[in-house]
Parts: C-alpha cells; sequence; structure tokens
C-alpha cells in the first residue's frame, strides 16, 4: 500500500491538476504521473548539465571545437 501525504496547492498547482485530472486521470494518478514525470526530468538535466561540465572541462575538446568554428568561419562566403 502507498504512502498517503497532504499538500496545499496554489492557483498554478491546482489548474496543473485540473489539466490532468480532465485528461481522464483520477486525482491520485495525476500527482503521482506528475511526480514521477518531474523526477524523471531532474535526472535528464543534472545528466546534461554533468555532462556539459565534463566537455568544458576538457582542454582538447575545447581546442577542436574552436578549430572546427575557425574552419567553418573561413569557408564562409564573404559579404
Amino acid at each position: 500500500m502507498g504512502t498517503s501525504i497532504s499538500v496545499r496547492l496554489d492557483d498554478d498547482a491546482l489548474r496543473a491538476l485540473a489539466q490532468l485530472e480532465s485528461s481522464g486521470l483520477s486525482r491520485s494518478d495525476a500527482v503521482r504521473q506528475a511526480l514521477v514525470e518531474a523526477a524523471q526530468r531532474r535526472r535528464r538535466d543534472d545528466a546534461v548539465r554533468a555532462e556539459a561540465l565534463a566537455l568544458d572541462a576538457d582542454s582538447d575538446d575545447r581546442r577542436e571545437m574552436l578549430a572546427v568554428a575557425s574552419l567553418m568561419q573561413s569557408m564562409r562566403a564573404p559579404r
């Protein structure tokens, strides 16, 4: 059996809940789904952030990126 919690929802959260419920979800299912999806987004965002920081710290990758950008700029048609 799941754990029961109590929350106070502001107007934005109530509108979001109503939108989820209008899709046919029960109130409990809507809240559960929203929590799971929010946690998944947070994990993805954290993973992308970590990857970006790792790439930023990779001096070889940065040098290669600048070389490619310079090459692309040199191939650009004159204005």
